[in-house]
C-alpha cells in the first residue's frame, strides 16, 4: 500500500500520514524521528491492547531507549480527567521528560486522550497517532485536535497539539465489529457531503467492497478521506473558519450522543445529525428534495441507524446550547449548499432544528 500524505502548517512540513497494510513500517518511521535514546509510552485501551499492544511494543522497542504502556478501560465514559491524571502519574513515576514520546494506539477515545496528555504534560511532549478504528483513521487522528469530556460534555477540555506522525495500518479495520465499522462510515460520508460529491458517489458505487472490507478499496477510501481532512486542516489549523465545515452533523450529533449517555457511537450520531442538517438545507431550498432519501439509503447501505428512540426534540435542542461550538451565544450550524459544498450558518432557528429532528426521532 505505502501511501504517504504530508501535512503542512503555513507552508512548513509538520508530519506525515502513512498508510500501510501492516505495523512493520513503524520501526523505520520511528527511526526518522530520531527515537534512539528516547522512551516511548504506548497509551491504549482494554479492547485494543489484547489485539495489537505486544506487536507494536516489540517493534517500537527495537528503535528506542525503553517502552512502557498505559492501558485504561475502553469506552467514551473513560475519556476524562481522572484517566488523564492516572496517565500523568504513570509518566511521572517512569520519569518521562520532554524529549520522550507518547504513542496513541487505538480509536478516537485513545487518540483524543493521549493527545491531550501529550499537549499538557510538561507543557507539551511529542506524540504519535496509530489509529486502529475507521473513525480514527479517517478523522480524529488527523489535525491535532485533542480533548477529554467533562461531566458528559464532549471534548470540553482540550488543546491543539499536532502529532509527529500518523501511522495507519489499514488491515486493522478487519478486526472491527460491524457496529464500530459502520460508525466510522458516518465521518467518511460526511467528508463526501462537505467537500467532494464525486467521492460521495464513489462510496455508493463501491458499497459492496467496502462492506466486505476489501483492503485495496478500504485503502483508497481512507486515503481520499485523509486528503480531504488534510486539505481543510492545512487551510485552518485552529478552526477559525473553514475547518468548522468538518462539524457537519456534529451540533445535533453531539447532543444526541450526550443524551444517550454515550450509548450511541459517535459516528452514528454524526450520521443522524447529517440527516437533520440536510433536512434543514432541503427546507431552505438549498438542496434538492431527492438528496434526503438518497442519504438515508446510503446510510442504511452501510448499516448505520437513521432513527433514534427515546429522545425529544426539546431536550436535544437544549443540549446543543451547551456545546463548545457555540459562538457568542449563537449556534454555529453547518448546512449544505449542494452535495460536496458546506457552509456555516448562525441563523438556524429552533423551529428549523425541530423540523430537522422530525426526520430522525422515532
Amino acid at each position: 500500500m505505502g501511501d504517504r500524505i504530508p501535512v503542512h502548517r503555513n507552508g512548513t512540513f509538520i508530519y506525515d500520514i502513512v498508510m500501510e497494510s501492516t505495523f512493520q513500517g513503524l520501526t523505520a518511521e520511528f527511526k526518522k524521528l530520531e527515537s534512539d535514546g528516547r522512551k516511548v509510552c504506548i497509551v491504549t485501551d482494554s479492547n485494543v491492547a489484547p489485539l495489537y499492544l505486544d506487536e507494536v511494543e516489540k517493534l517500537v522497542s527495537s528503535c528506542c531507549k525503553k517502552t512502557e504502556h498505559f492501558i485504561f478501560p475502553a469506552g467514551e465514559e473513560n475519556k476524562n480527567l481522572d484517566t488523564v491524571r492516572d496517565l500523568y502519574e504513570t509518566l511521572i513515576l517512569k520519569q518521562f521528560d520532554r524529549h520522550d514520546f507518547l504513542l496513541a494506539l487505538g480509536g478516537g477515545v485513545v487518540g483524543d486522550l493521549c493527545g491531550f496528555a501529550a499537549a499538557t504534560y510538561l507543557r507539551g511532549i511529542s506524540f504519535i497517532q496509530v489509529p486502529t478504528t475507521l473513525l480514527s483513521q479517517v478523522d480524529s487522528s488527523i489535525g491535532g485536535k485533542t480533548g477529554v469530556d467533562f461531566d458528559a460534555y464532549k471534548n470540553m477540555v482540550g488543546a491543539f497539539h499536532m502529532p509527529k506522525l500518523v501511522y495507519t495500518n489499514i488491515a486493522a479495520l478487519k478486526t472491527l465489529s460491524e457496529e464500530q465499522f459502520s460508525s466510522g462510515m458516518g465521518e467518511v460520508i460526511k467528508h463526501g457531503l462537505i467537500r467532494d460529491s464525486s467521492y460521495y458517489k464513489w462510496l455508493m458505487e463501491h458499497a459492496y467492497e467496502i462492506r466486505n472490507r476489501d483492503l485495496s478499496v478500504l485503502g483508497e477510501m481512507v486515503r481520499i478521506s485523509n486528503q480531504i481532512k488534510r486539505d481543510v486542516v492545512e487551510k485552518d489549523p485552529t478552526e477559525q473558519g473553514e475547518r468548522a465545515l468538518l462539524n457537519l452533523g456534529h451540533t445535533l450529533g453531539h447532543a444526541i450522543e450526550k443524551l444517550s449517555n454515550f450509548g450511541l457511537l459517535h459516528g452514528h450520531c454524526v450520521g443522524l445529525g447529517c440527516i437533520g442538517a440536510m433536512a434543514i438545507s432541503v427546507k431552505r431550498g438549498m438542496i434538492e428534495e431527492g438528496e434526503l432519501p438518497r442519504l438515508l439509503a446510503v446510510m442504511k447501505q452501510f448499516g448505520m441507524p437513521v432513527m433514534v428512540k427515546g429522545l425529544t426534540a426539546k431536550d436535544i435542542i437544549k443540549t446543543t446550547k451547551s456545546d463548545k461550538k457555540m459562538d457568542s451565544g449563537t449556534i454555529r450550524f453547518i448546512l449544505l449548499e449542494q452535495i460536496g459544498k458546506a457552509c456555516v450558518d448562525k441563523k438556524v432557528t429552533e423551529d428549523e432544528m425541530v423540523l430537522g429532528l422530525c426526520h430522525i426521532l422515532a
